[in-house]
């Protein structure tokens, strides 16, 4: 069975790629704009490629069953018709479900006709270094609305559920929700991340329109909706699902956890 993993050299694709090989798939096709600079396991079949360029795909989709699509709404529609015609059988997208503007990839996958499996995920991890600049520099974090809590998701965490989709069947017609194991308020997240560094780091809070505009050098036009986002969350936190420990049977990574092993980017 040939899996296709779609921006295997981007942030979720890469740990899709490590995850299907540490599970013993060992018919991994990882489609990627540089194969070279890629540097992927011996084990992969790397094609180039990229999905924003839907003309490159043909080659990367002969005899695939199953595909990992990564998050680009641009091409969506195109890519899923492309799968669809090729013979693949089972979409497994990273998306959003609806009010999220991912997902009209859930959109697109499902109006292709292949069979689909939806990754709802929340608020990377991840996303918490756009603080790492402060921190290093100011020992502190200017940012709007410390109290706003979600539920914030290890990219890892949503590959391996990826993985366990791809390698697994039951999953089809899933719209599987991904959080992290806890919900937590911006002051919690900033306070394991002290935790992590093993000293107290201040959250000084600014207005709405100043957080955007701390943020817009570093994220242009999405960084009104990022933090109009939180402010959302002041009202309506999310809360915490079991989704990644019952597809995945192992437990969901903590944010302490998650600290702790990237705290040299905070440092």
């Amino acid at each position: 069975m040939t899996i296709l993993v779609t921006g295997a050299t981007g942030s979720v694709g890469r740990l899709v790629v490590d995850h299907l090989l540490a599970a013993g798939a060992t018919d991994v096709r990882a489609l990627t704009k540089n194969p070279v600079k890629a540097a992927l396991p011996a084990e992969v079949e790397v094609v180039e490629g990229y999905i924003g360029k839907p003309e490159t795909l043909p080659p990367a989709l002969v005899g695939v069953e199953r595909m990992y699509l990564a998050p680009l709404t641009e091409t969506a529609r195109e890519v899923a018709a492309m799968a669809k015609a090729a013979g693949v059988q089972h979409i497994v997208d990273l998306a959003g479900p609806e009010g999220n503007w991912w997902h009209s990839i859930e959109i697109a996958v499902e109006e292709s006709g292949v069979a689909w499996t939806h990754l709802d995920a929340g608020e990377f991890m991840e996303n918490t270094t756009i603080w790492a600049d402060q921190i290093r520099r100011t020992g502190m974090v200017r940012d709007a609305y410390p109290d706003a809590a979600n539920a914030p998701i290890a990219m890892d965490d949503i590959a391996a559920v990826a993985a366990t989709v791809l390698l697994e069947d039951g999953h089809l017609g899933r719209a599987y929700e991904l959080t992290g194991p806890e919900t937590l308020s911006r002051t919690d997240l900033l306070s394991r991340i002290g935790a992590a560094l093993g000293r107290e780091i201040p959250f000084v809070a600014v207005s709405h329109e100043q957080a955007v505009e701390l943020l817009t050098p570093s994220m242009g036009e999405f960084a009104e909706w990022y933090v109009s986002g939180w402010a959302g969350l002041m009202e309506h936190p999310q809360a915490a699902v079991a989704t990644v420990a019952e597809v995945t049977r192992r437990p969901a990574t903590t944010f302490a956890e998650w600290a702790a092993r990237n705290a040299d980017q905070f440092r």
